[in-house]
This record gives C-alpha cells, structure tokens and sequence, in this order.
C-alpha cells in the first residue's frame, strides 16, 4: 500500500499542475534549507538554535520525523520536539503556552478554540496553515477480502451499528462476486480527540445522505464498538482482531483491507491523486482574517478520480509570538515543511499529497509576516 501512495502522491503533482521539477528523487530527501526554502521567505537568522517544542495529530507523525531530520540536520544547534497526542491535545497543549505549535486534522474550533489561543498568543490570535494532506481509509479485517465497495450511506450504517454482518445484503449488493461472511462486524474507533475523526464524521454526515445523524466532531459519538488511542492504537485494534473496521490516515492502512468509496457512479480507493483532486473543489473560510488558511472541505464532489474522505492537517501557529527566538524558530522550520523539499519529503516518507506550489508560496509569505513582541 504504501508504495502506491507514493506513486499517488507524485501523480497529484500533475492533477495540480505542482512546480515540483526541482524536486526529483535525486533530492526528495536533501536536506533542509536553513531559512526554510529557497525563496526566502522568511526571515529566520541564518542558523537557528534552541529547543522548539509541537505537539498533535499523529497522521502528521511519519512526515513530521522526515521533516525534523531534514531540517536538524541543517540547523544542529535546534532540537525539534514533536508529541503525536492526538488534535485534541495538540490544541490544548498549544493554547496553554506549553507548545509553541500544535498539528491539527481540523481546523481551530470557532469560536471557542480561537479565543482560547489569545491566552498564549495575544489578541492577533492564532491561525490555521495547511501543511499536510491525505485520504483518510476505511480499513477492515476479514479473512480473504482486500477490497470492498462501498457508499457513504452504508459506511455510516456500519458504524452507527445498524448493519451488524458482512455477508449484509447492502454490502454484498455493492460487491458483486465477492464472498462474504456471515461475521459479526466490529467497529473501531479513535478513543483520543482525533481531527481525523473529526474529517471521518464529517464526511459521513455530508456524503451519507441523511444516513448519519451525528455532527462532525473530534470525539466519537457512539459509545459501541472498540477504540484505539492514536492512529497507530486504531490500526493495531483492527489489525489484531478479525471481523473489525475503522478509519485511519491512509499511509498506515499497511496489509488491511481497504475500502474504495463511491464517488458519482464510481468507486474510489484512497490515494493521494484522490485528494489532491478533491481538494481543487474545497474553498479557504478565512475565519481569522486573510492569512487563516482553514479549509472547507467539500465532501460531495462527485469530479472523477476525486476521493473526498481526506484530511488537511494544519500547523497553528501565533500571529504574533513574545519573543524573537520563539518566532524564528516556528517560521524557519515550517517554511521548510510548506516548500516543495519539505512537501516531496513528506510525500516520500508518508504518501501525501503535495501542496500546490502556489499555497506553498502563499504560506511562506504568511510566516515571514509572522511577528515577535
């Protein structure tokens, strides 16, 4: 599975026109430039140092070790801290001031979680800039199946218990010629706060026509079923118990079976093209002015080869931080992340979706407007 990401990642590079060339896999892996990209964007000293502490979404994780490597092996003086908590913590670390960036699967909650970051931030708050995005896959583990079928009506009555075996006539009739058993379905689902549950329930609320009666949100709503903490808690669940499913950041679905949604009148597996393709057809809210980057995703689109059950995960960052030290360090390092090296990086180390080049552009500009007290 895994390589197949990378090759969907590269292939979204052509759907969004990227400005990639410079990035071939002669230098995917090139270490990071010291002010964060070639263009300069930001103004970060020369060599940064210190320690510089984010915590959050762990489908962020596996980019975020390529990302640091890269990036430390450039600045030795900088000691790079990321705790993979989950969105939920990430956020409530970053507004307590004990983080100076949190990674987050959604976007900051309005209003309460943009108010609740002046507290550490002051009274230009906070804002929301992409930098990592991904489908999301519904995996299972059924003896004998990799692949299935299915609508968004029927994903959401799986998980809210109204379809209980696999061998149901609404599965089998979206899989023709595939046998299925008369096994009990187990559910599982993230126990932490989780922006990809957040982006998972929000999906099936928007897609499922009615199917699913639950608002998006970061905590699951039902009760039933099993749960793991983290990502990697999730997919060890559903990899160690047969009959289960769940929801995953698609670059850690490894040899569980994977579920193609259906798009219009097709049917769509995960992959980073997929997204990259959906996102053309999602729009920028701009709650917290011009340089809040929080998207609205567009879980509808029925555009071919679109795979609407992904995720943007975002770096919230301060618009104004206290101190110089703190603000170099934050704006040279995700510079780097928001340019095509760390991008190429991410989609080598991860299998996502590069940002299109001009985002790139505009979230660079956006940190070297970033201020310090």
């Amino acid at each position: 599975m895994k390589n197949a990401y990378r090759a969907g990642a590269l292939a979204a590079a052509a759907v969004l026109s990227l400005s990639l060339a410079a990035c071939s896999a002669d230098n995917e892996n090139t270490a990071a430039p010291t002010t964060g990209s070639t263009t300069g964007a930001t103004d970060a000293p020369a060599s940064l140092s210190g320690t510089l502490n984010g915590s959050g979404a762990t489908s962020q994780e596996s980019a975020m070790d390529a990302w640091r490597a890269a990036f430390q092996t450039e600045n030795p003086d900088l000691t790079i801290n990321y705790d993979p908590v989950g969105s939920g913590g990430g956020i409530t670390a970053f507004t307590s001031g004990a983080v100076a960036w949190a990674g987050s699967d959604s976007p900051l909650k309005d209003p309460d979680e943009y108010d609740a970051a002046k507290a550490y931030c002051g009274d230009d708050g906070a804002i929301n800039l992409p930098v990592y995005i991904s489908p999301i896959a519904v995996v299972f583990n059924l003896e004998g199946v990799t692949s299935l079928n299915l609508d968004a009506a029927t994903v959401s009555q799986i998980f809210d218990g109204k379809i209980t075996k696999w061998n149901d006539p609404a599965i089998a009739a979206l899989n023709d010629g595939v046998t299925l058993p008369d096994t009990t379905i187990t559910t599982v689902h993230r126990s932490d706060e989780s922006g990809t549950t957040k982006n998972f329930t929000d999906y099936l609320e928007k897609a499922s026509g009615g199917a699913w009666t639950y608002p998006a949100d970061k905590v699951w709503p039902i009760s039933s079923g099993e749960s793991g903490e983290g990502t990697s808690g999730l997919i060890d669940v559903v990899s160690s118990t047969p009959g289960t499913i769940g929801y995953a950041d698609a670059s850690k679905a490894g040899t569980l079976g994977v579920v193609s949604i259906q798009v219009g009148d097709a049917f769509t597996a995960p992959s980073a093209e997929g997204a990259a393709t959906a996102l053309t057809a999602s729009t920028v809210a701009s709650v917290n002015g011009a340089n809040d980057l929080a998207y609205k995703i567009d879980r509808t689109t029925t555009e071919a080869g679109a795979y609407p059950l992904f995720l943007i995960s975002y770096a919230v960052v301060c618009q104004t931080y206290t101190d110089a030290a703190t603000k170099a360090n934050v704006t040279g390092f995700l510079s780097y992340v928001a340019s095509a090296d760390g991008q190429a990086a991410a989609a080598s180390a991860a299998g996502s979706a590069p940002l299109p080049a001009e985002l790139s552009t505009q979230i660079e500009s956006i940190l070297a407007e970033i201020a310090a007290k």
